[in-house]
């Protein structure tokens, strides 16, 4: 059972996911690599996922256990934020391909979950 505070983290984790969906679909990488919107559409919500999976696991550690490569994917965050002009297209692409889908499925597994009942 997951506290409130970290819920609305993974539900804002589980929105940002559905808009990348959303974005990708029917696109190509070749439309990815030429659409700069798109792009900077794509890369904020990657930089959403990875500030509210940091946030998550710091109020709730075990949150890390449950979501695969917490640690890579709070880094990708960190390197769209600060290293920004090293960011690969095909890096992205290949997040947005191969990791996307599971993310998603984890983060709707534990928001399925029952509530925590409020401390008190």
């Amino acid at each position: 059972m997951l506290p409130l505070e970290v819920r609305k983290f993974l539900y804002d984790i589980s929105q940002a996911c559905q808009m990348l969906d959303g974005f990708v679909t029917g696109k190509t990488y070749a439309n990815y690599r030429t659409d700069p919107l798109l792009r900077s559409a794509v890369e904020r919500q990657f930089e959403v996922i990875g500030e509210a999976l940091r946030r998550a696991v710091e109020l709730q550690p075990g949150v890390a256990e449950r979501i695969t490569h917490t640690r890579r994917i709070i880094a990708f965050r960190n390197r769209l934020i600060h290293a920004y002009a090293t960011v690969s297209d095909e890096v992205v692409w290949g997040v947005l391909e191969g990791d996307l889908p599971r993310l998603t499925r984890e983060v709707r597994e534990l928001l399925e979950e029952p509530e925590a009942p409020p401390p008190g």
